[in-house]
């Protein structure tokens, strides 16, 4: 567990949420923000403060406020992209750390830590360069896609403002965790064009780009899909907030 970390992507406005003096991830369900559910997995997985980095930018004190020296902040100022947080979070881990797992502040609310241990062990295990948890939510319009080939095997990870037609029927979509090597991220992301229509550097670009370089890749499904939750309307922090107070 030592040479493996941790960056938790937080530092989103939520603009579709009206968020105006808080960040999206400070937002409650449960009683408590958003993105401390993830932090308490982690620290039940056994990730200690150093590992843990949350890359904050939109209202950042909040989040410090709340959290204290509980994890490792790094600062995002201008919101260029998951893969561009990701990369500014990974620079904040120590040396030692080869293998980073980057998840959503704002999607993880449902995570186990075995869940999540499971996910990193089996990324080590099958010794990929990248690793996806995906899932295959009820609602799954509004997100990219994950294209296999007819082996089953990952071939890439479509953005919704690329979908061609018969893309649009896929129901297993990107959760935005992943599991990557460390030294292979920081040498590729100098290398990242940006979504087309987006204009951001997003980690779904490394899935092409490892398979491009001929390094192994591997898609694994969520067993239960009610882990993961994406919260961007009112409805679905409405849904959020309902489904923790259930548990």
């Amino acid at each position: 567990m030592n040479d493996i970390g941790v960056v938790i992507l937080a530092a989103g406005k939520g603009t579709r949420l009206n968020c105006v003096d808080k960040p999206k991830v400070m937002l409650e369900i449960g009683d408590q923000p958003i993105v401390s559910y993830i932090i308490e997995a982690l620290q039940q997985a056994g990730f200690e403060k150093e590992q843990i980095v949350v890359v904050v930018g939109f209202c950042k004190e909040k989040v410090k406020e709340y959290f204290g020296d509980v994890v490792t902040y790094a600062e995002q100022e201008e919101q260029l992209g998951t893969a561009h947080a990701a990369c500014i979070g990974i620079d904040k881990l120590s040396e030692n750390i080869g293998t980073v797992l980057v998840v959503g502040g704002d999607d993880s609310a449902f995570y186990s830590n075995d869940t999540l241990l499971h996910f990193i062990h089996d990324h080590l295990k099958h010794k990929n360069m990248v690793s996806l948890l995906t899932v295959e939510p009820e609602h799954f319009e509004s997100m990219g896609r994950v294209i296999r080939d007819e082996k089953n095997n990952l071939v890439a990870v479509i953005e919704k403002e690329e979908l061609n037609g018969e893309q649009k029927n896929i129901r297993e979509v990107s959760t935005g965790t992943y599991c990557l090597d460390r030294k292979w991220f920081e040498e590729i992301f100098l290398h990242m064009k940006s979504i087309k229509g987006l204009e951001e550097l997003g980690l779904s670009k490394i899935i092409e780009m490892a398979i491009g370089q001929g390094k192994k890749v591997e898609a694994m499904k969520l067993k239960n899909n009610n882990e993961w939750f994406g919260i961007n309307t009112l409805d679905e922090l409405n849904a959020a907030n309902k489904k923790k107070s259930n548990k």
